[in-house]
């Protein structure tokens, strides 16, 4: 079995920000288990979705990423 591959940070900033997946997905018109899927890593979203995410949360893009180097 191969291991998942993080790559969003979105459950980390909901948490953060005490936003429930139920409370984003309305936010953002999505299903709540779309949002879950996006949170647990098994789907990633557009980078258009992505940029709307961070615009909805007041945070910078990137913030939503796992960072790659550092």
């Amino acid at each position: 079995m191969t291991k998942k591959i993080k790559i969003n940070r979105l459950k980390v900033i909901l948490a953060e920000k005490d936003i429930s997946h139920k409370d984003f997905a309305n936010m953002v018109s999505k299903t709540p288990n779309t949002i879950s899927r996006i949170c647990n890593n098994d789907s990633q979203p557009s980078l258009k979705f992505l940029r709307q995410m961070a615009i909805i949360l007041d945070v910078d893009i990137s913030e939503l990423l796992i960072r790659t180097k550092k």
